[in-house]
């Protein structure tokens, strides 16, 4: 493996065939995105772009989960430090960018919980490959903030307005099989399949014409970069909120496994 990957540890790569640069998030607590690990996995992209060797990018979770979001230590450290909270933003940004503008295609395996910097790396993948059974939840109104991250700036391109607003308002979950038939995703397998499947599909890309393909990618992701007026102002209302006591009360109800009682000056 390239010495250019040494720079992030908390990712795992391997190249399971030619021109296919597999990327795996394991980590303790379902894949939990830790402080560390939400820098790498916004600045990999940059290293991808830039490998001679790599023509297709195949993203995973492993174990039990593709990622299970932010970790508790990571959202407390936004909460309380406005150092954190700004850089955290501004990773938040690049990671949706950094994935939009990586030349060469990248391709998601989602299993299991799908949640936050995680999710917004599988959804914006160009093939977006999900098991019927993964649970995909934007959670962030849950959590007592707005939906930012990605989520603006494509649920509703990729599913409509009406779902995306539903699902971005209630944070219900979306299983694999609901979101390839509302188009949140490109294709849904059997779980047992999730895997091979995804990487049929990097493999199929990195055998193809390589500048077709990615200056295919490049005009195609000027819809999302028409729309990154929409990502600044939810990044921002969604970095104010971690400010307030609804983003306190929504980390609480979640490790005491309750439901919460928001009592910010807008939920009265």
């Amino acid at each position: 493996m390239s010495s250019r990957y040494d720079a992030f540890p908390g990712l795992s790569f391997d190249r399971p065939s030619p021109g296919v640069l597999r990327i795996t998030l394991d980590a303790p607590g379902l894949n939990a995105v830790s402080p560390a690990v939400h820098r790498e996995l916004a600045d990999v992209w940059l290293a991808v772009d830039r490998d001679p060797e790599t023509r297709v990018a195949l993203l995973r979770g492993a174990g039990r989960a593709f990622s299970a979001g932010g970790s508790f230590d990571l959202i407390g450290e936004m909460i309380d430090d406005y150092a954190t909270r700004t850089r955290i933003m501004r990773e938040a940004r690049d990671l949706v960018f950094n994935v939009i503008n990586c030349s060469k295609p990248v391709v998601s395996a989602i299993h299991g919980p799908a949640v936050g910097a995680g999710l917004v790396a599988g959804l914006l993948a160009d093939v977006s490959v999900v098991a019927r059974s993964a649970r995909i939840i934007d959670g962030h109104t849950r959590l007592g903030v707005t939906a930012g991250d990605h989520a603006a700036i494509c649920w509703p391109l990729l599913c409509g307005m009406a779902k995306a607003k539903y699902y971005l308002l209630t944070c219900d979950t979306l299983t694999g099989e609901e979101a390839e038939r509302i188009g949140l995703v490109s294709l849904c397998v059997d779980d047992d399949k999730v895997q091979d499947r995804a990487l049929a599909v990097a493999e199929q890309l990195a055998g193809g014409a390589q500048a077709a393909i990615r200056w295919t990618k490049h005009t195609l992701n000027h819809w999302y970069r028409a729309q990154s007026a929409i990502l600044d102002a939810s990044l921002a209302y969604e970095f104010y909120g971690f400010c307030g006591p609804d983003a306190m009360e929504g980390v609480a109800s979640h490790r005491e496994k309750r439901a919460p009682h928001f009592l910010g000056p807008t939920s009265e």
